[in-house]
C-alpha cells in the first residue's frame, strides 16, 4: 500500500510539473504560429520522413510521426497505468472503483450528449470533450498547494484513468481510416507472440518492445490508428517479478556479506567483491517489476518531451476569429461539452448513484470537492487536441475548434480552482 502511495505522489509530482510545460510549449506554439515564422512552423510539421522495414516503407509527415509514432508511446504510458490501477491501485476492487467509474462515465457521456445536441448532422466529434488532459489539470492543483485535498488529487487520477481508457475505446472503434483486413492477420500474430511472452513468464522488456514494433506497424496499415498498439502492448507486459522481495532481501544480504568478507588492503576490488556486485545487479533486475519499470521509464520522458513536443506542434493555431463563426455549431459542442457537459455528468451520475445506494461517496471528499474535480475534467486540451485531428480534416474547422478548446478548458481550469479555493476556505471555517 505504502508502494501504491508512493507512486501515486510520484505520478502527480511529474504530472504537474509537466502541465507547466505543456502550458509553456502551448503558448510558444500559438505565438510563432501568429509571428513572422508562421510559414516555416507549419512547413516544417509537413516535413514528409519515412523508414524502410524489408520491402514495406512507412512515409508520413513529421506531424503524423508525433501523432501516430511518439503519442503511440504515449498510450503505452497510459495502458500500463491503466492496467496497474486494475490491478492493485485506486480500480483494484469494486468498493475503490466504483466512485471514480460512475463519474467518468458521466463524464464522457453528458459532453458527448451535448455535442451530439449542437450537431446531430455531423455528430463525428463527439469524442472531443470526452476527453481530460490529466496534466494540466494536475498541474493547476501542483500551483494550489496545500490548499488541495489529497485525497480530491488521488480521485481525480482515478478518474483521468477510467476516462483515458474510454478515449482508447473511441479512437479504437470510431476514428479509424480505411481498413485493410489483411493486416489483421499479421497484427494478431505479433500480438499473440507477446502474449506467449507473457505466459512463459519472460520479464526482459527488449522482446516485448521488439514485438510491440511489428504490432504498431502491422495496425498502422490495417487503418486502425497506431497508438491503439502501445494500449494492446501494455496490457501484455507482466507485472509479476522473477524474484520475489524476501528471496531479493536474503540474496542480497548473502551478496553483500561476501563482499565485506573478501575486503582486502589493494585499493582495487578483487573477483570475489566483483562477483558480489554482479550478483546483487542480477537480482535488483530480476525483483523489478515489468510493468513498473517500464512505466518509470516511460513517465518521464512521456512528460517531459512527448506531451510538449504533442502541444508545441499541434497547438499552434492562427487566430482567426472568422473560422469559429462558419464552424459555430461545431465549436458550441465543444466548448459546452467541456464547460457544462463535463461537471454536469460527473456530479449528476455520481450523486444519483450515490442516493440510489449504488455506490458510496468517500467520506474524505466533499461534494463542494467533486464538483471542483466535475470541473476540472471539463480541461480537454492536449487529448482533445488529439481527438480533433483524428475527427476532422478540413483545417479551417480544426482550427476553430482548438480556439474552442483553448478557451473551455481555460474556463473550466478558473471555476475548478475558484471551487477549491472556496472549499478550502469553508473546510478552515468550520475547524
Amino acid at each position: 500500500m505504502k508502494k501504491h502511495l508512493l507512486a501515486i505522489e510520484r505520478f502527480i509530482k511529474d504530472e504537474s510539473f509537466s502541465g507547466v510545460l505543456l502550458f509553456i510549449a502551448t503558448l510558444a506554439a500559438v505565438m510563432v504560429a501568429n509571428s513572422s515564422l508562421s510559414d516555416n512552423y507549419f512547413e516544417l510539421w509537413q516535413t514528409n520522413l519515412g523508414i524502410t522495414l524489408g520491402d514495406k516503407t512507412i512515409s508520413m509527415s513529421l506531424m503524423h510521426w508525433i501523432n501516430d509514432g511518439l503519442m503511440a508511446l504515449f498510450f503505452l504510458m497510459v495502458g500500463l497505468e491503466i492496467k496497474r490501477e486494475l490491478l492493485i491501485g485506486e480500480l483494484s476492487s469494486v468498493k475503490k472503483a466504483s466512485f471514480p467509474i460512475i463519474a467518468a462515465a458521466g463524464g464522457m457521456a453528458i459532453p458527448a450528449l451535448v455535442y451530439v445536441a449542437f450537431n446531430m448532422d455531423n455528430p463525428r466529434g463527439f469524442g472531443i470533450p470526452m476527453a481530460t488532459d490529466i496534466a494540466f489539470a494536475l498541474g493547476i492543483l501542483m500551483l494550489l498547494g496545500k490548499r488541495v485535498n489529497p485525497s480530491l488529487k488521488v480521485f481525480l487520477v482515478a478518474l483521468a484513468v477510467v476516462d483515458d481508457l474510454g478515449a482508447v475505446i473511441v479512437v479504437a472503434t470510431v476514428y479509424t481510416s480505411e481498413i485493410h483486413s489483411e493486416y489483421f492477420l499479421y497484427a494478431a500474430l505479433a500480438y499473440a507472440l507477446v502474449w506467449i511472452l507473457n505466459l512463459k513468464k519472460v520479464t526482459s522488456l527488449t522482446p516485448y518492445l521488439l514485438l510491440g514494433i511489428a504490432l504498431w506497424v502491422f495496425i498502422h496499415s490495417a487503418g486502425v490508428h497506431a497508438t491503439i498498439a502501445g494500449v494492446l502492448l501494455a496490457f501484455a507486459i507482466p507485472i509479476s517479478s522473477k524474484v520475489d522481495e524476501d528471496s531479493f532481501i536474503q540474496n542480497t544480504n548473502e551478496s553483500v556479506d561476501k563482499f565485506k568478507k573478501n575486503i582486502d588492503d589493494i585499493p582495487i576490488l578483487n573477483h570475489y567483491q566483483i562477483d558480489a556486485l554482479e550478483d546483487i545487479a542480477y537480482n535488483y533486475e530480476k525483483v523489478q517489476n515489468p510493468l513498473v519499470k517500464l512505466e518509470h521509464r516511460l513517465h518521464s520522458f512521456s512528460a517531459f518531451f512527448i506531451m510538449p513536443l504533442f502541444a508545441f506542434s499541434n497547438a499552434g493555431v492562427l487566430l482567426d476569429f472568422s473560422a469559429v463563426t462558419q464552424n459555430l455549431t461545431v465549436v458550441l459542442g465543444v466548448v459546452l461539452g467541456l464547460i457544462i457537459g463535463k461537471p454536469i455528468g460527473i456530479v449528476g451520475f455520481t450523486y444519483l448513484a450515490h442516493k440510489l445506494k449504488i455506490i458510496t461517496k468517500p467520506d474524505n471528499l466533499s461534494w463542494s470537492e467533486i464538483i471542483a474535480v466535475g470541473f476540472l475534467g471539463g480541461i480537454g486540451f492536449t487529448m482533445s487536441i488529439f481527438i480533433t485531428h483524428l475527427a476532422f480534416l478540413d483545417q479551417s474547422m480544426i482550427d476553430a475548434v482548438k480556439l474552442g478548446i483553448f478557451f473551455a478548458s481555460f474556463i473550466a481550469g478558473v471555476v475548478g480552482v475558484l471551487l477549491i479555493l472556496k472549499a478550502h476556505k469553508n473546510k478552515n471555517l468550520l475547524k
